[in-house]
């Protein structure tokens, strides 16, 4: 009995220098202890049996749940009516009874499975220790060191825990290299088949904000706030921003002196193009400067299309390479937007925010140019033509 004690004790022991439960400890040696018998003794097939273990003994106790039946079929799971009102005079047949099997010896199977158990308990302890650690830490940035690829995702460590980064999360064409460190934004704890895992981003656009705020100190302090942001990670992205204090410049503390602040995120990026903006409250207005670089001569929003003019010059630059300024000036702005020069239009279409692409505009002027230098050389032929016709004469 001494030694089942000291067993108790040890485990009791273990679990308070490791911050572990004790009933979840116990509660799993008696799950692991049935299953060791179960297999050693060719019963797996048996539902009905149960391991209990005395908390202060330690002893282990095989109990059967049966069925009171007045004729008995299967030994291991029905009991007869005489057998069970000889434990209790009120059982009726139908009635289920725990009956404790004797003569099993658990000595060694329970010193077989309790170091597992345990070692396993622990691991799961301490994992969740560090989970709970980065529950209030979702949405920050942290220095991340690559370890290996897993089945398309990148596995990294912050610290003692590990990191997943989804192909969703990644930067397009971004190779990421073993032993290498990456910033990465801690966007969630998600449950899986293995149990809670932290789950990191490089390409959502809060990271990109998360990146300013550590090189704007404006942006940290909330004197500069940033109301939206749109990104094609990889490529290019779009950040409106908004001062709260009168004199401050929200795209110049931005940018920095000579653009060191953005050049610091961009290295941070993998060099990509980042265009900053103001924001404002009237939406005409706002959804004009979305459109930066290109200039706009005039906005008006009807029926949730933003209706927008400009110079045919800057035409191809206000719908961007690939329709790719006016997709982000519409993931920005959330409103469609349907862009028109002084003589062209650009149709918006029911599921894009634009139909044509920059290629495509830059293609229809190269093709003006060279019909009318065809016209050109037509009329300098004809009048070489119409000169010789007179001298002949």
């Amino acid at each position: 009995m001494a030694m089942v004690s000291e067993f108790v004790a040890a485990v009791n022991q273990i679990c308070a220098e490791r911050g572990i439960d004790q009933e979840e400890v116990f509660k799993a040696l008696e799950s692991a202890v049935l299953s060791a018998y179960k297999k050693e003794f060719d019963k797996e097939q048996l539902e009905n049996l149960n391991i209990e273990l005395n908390r202060n003994t330690g002893e282990f106790k095989l109990v059967a749940m049966k069925t009171v039946a007045k004729k008995v079929n299967d030994a291991d799971t029905e009991i007869s009516l005489k057998e069970a009102q000889a434990l209790n005079k009120k059982i009726k047949e139908g009635d289920t009874v725990e009956i404790e099997l004797p003569g099993v010896d658990f000595g060694r199977i329970a010193a077989q499975t309790a170091k597992q158990v345990i070692l396993q308990k622990i691991n799961e302890s301490e994992r969740q220790a560090i989970l709970d650690e980065y529950e209030g830490k979702v949405g920050q940035v942290f220095t991340a060191l690559m370890q290996r690829m897993q089945r398309g995702q990148v596995v990294f460590e912050i610290g003692k825990a590990t990191a997943f980064m989804p192909t969703t999360e990644q930067i397009p064409n971004e190779f990421y290299k073993i032993g290498e460190r990456y910033k990465v934004l801690l966007k969630g704890i998600e449950d899986t088949t293995s149990g809670k895992v932290l789950i990191v981003s490089r390409a959502d656009p809060a990271f990109l904000v998360e990146l300013f705020k550590q090189e704007v100190p404006e942006l940290d302090s909330g004197v500069v706030e940033v109301k939206d942001c749109a990104r094609e990670a990889g490529s290019r992205s779009k950040m409106a921003v908004f001062s709260n204090q009168e004199g401050i410049d929200p795209i110049g503390s931005c940018v920095g002196q000579r653009g060191i602040r953005i050049a610091n995120v961009m290295s941070d990026l993998g060099e990509e193009k980042i265009d900053i903006i103001e924001w404002n409250e009237d939406y005409e207005q706002y959804i004009a400067n979305s459109l930066s670089p290109a200039k706009v001569e005039s906005v008006k929003i009807k029926d949730d299309i933003a209706y927008v003019k400009v110079a045919d010059d800057q035409l191809s630059l206000a719908i961007g390479r690939e329709g790719q300024n006016v997709r982000l000036a519409f993931k920005l702005t959330g409103i469609k937007i349907d862009i028109q020069g002084n003589t062209q239009k650009v149709e918006n279409a029911e599921d894009e925010p634009v139909v044509d692409s920059s290629d495509d505009a830059e293609t229809t002027k190269e093709t003006e140019v060279k019909e009318t230098k065809k016209e050109k050389k037509t009329v300098k032929k004809t009048k070489k033509v119409a000169k010789k016709a007179t001298k002949s004469k």
